[in-house]
């Protein structure tokens, strides 16, 4: 098994690429670092950051360039990203972005970008049916008749359904993407660094693909 690896996965929400993304982190024994993730404790916490975050994020619109690159660019000094690798989850959603990760990763180049590509009509019916548990994250997807209130199976917090995972505040995210983070493929793409994989399969097909495309971009050619 290959391990040391360096990733980057794209994708708009509802493609599962958090799920997917723990899973790759625990069978390349790498760091999953989420953006998101590290937003939303930076909220719960109330932090000078979190509490720009929240508003942004409940304005529907994604946080700025420089905001983003500090916080990653941080985030990759820390001993486990230099000397294991790591997964970005959610960074970069901007060429911007992606150039100044460039220059941060010159001395331990990134070995895939892949996007998970996933029909807008199928993200907007997993977004819209994903429940979070308010404490710790967990997250649900709601079939129709689940007990009120709904208490998560691993902590015993409220499950609910976060504010912007509503269908307004979902076409609203997606339409961000399409403008400032879709041109990602085309930066990569240039550049011969991109594979695609299609998110709609079953999850451990997708798994299947996602791993095949990382141990491929690690082979010496």
């Amino acid at each position: 098994m290959i391990t040391g690896v360096r990733l980057i996965i794209i994708g708009r929400q509802g493609a599962g690429k958090g799920t997917q993304c723990l899973r790759m982190s625990r069978h390349y024994v790498v760091p999953h670092i989420s953006t998101g993730d590290m937003l939303r404790a930076a909220v719960r916490e109330g932090t000078e950051l979190g509490r720009l975050a929240e508003q942004v994020i409940q304005a529907g619109r994604l946080v700025g360039d420089e905001i983003m690159i500090g916080l990653v660019a941080e985030r990759l000094q820390q001993d486990d990203a230099r000397n294991r690798g790591y997964i970005l989850d959610g960074f970069p959603r901007t060429v911007a972005q992606a150039e100044a990760l460039d220059r941060i990763s010159v001395d331990r180049p990134i070995d895939a970008v892949i996007d998970i590509d996933v029909p807008r009509d199928m993200v907007i019916a997993r977004i819209s049916s994903r429940r979070t548990c308010r404490d710790c994250g967990t997250n649900y997807t709601s079939k129709g008749g689940e007990h009120s209130p709904w208490i998560c199976d691993s902590c015993g917090g409220d499950v609910v359904q976060r504010a912007d995972d509503t269908p307004d505040a979902i076409n609203q995210r997606l339409d961000l993407y399409e403008s400032q983070t879709s041109p990602l493929l085309d930066y990569y793409g240039r550049q011969g660094r991109l594979t695609v994989i299609d998110g709609s399969a079953s999850p451990d097909e997708v798994f299947a693909r996602l791993t095949s495309a990382v141990d491929a971009s690690r082979r010496p050619s």
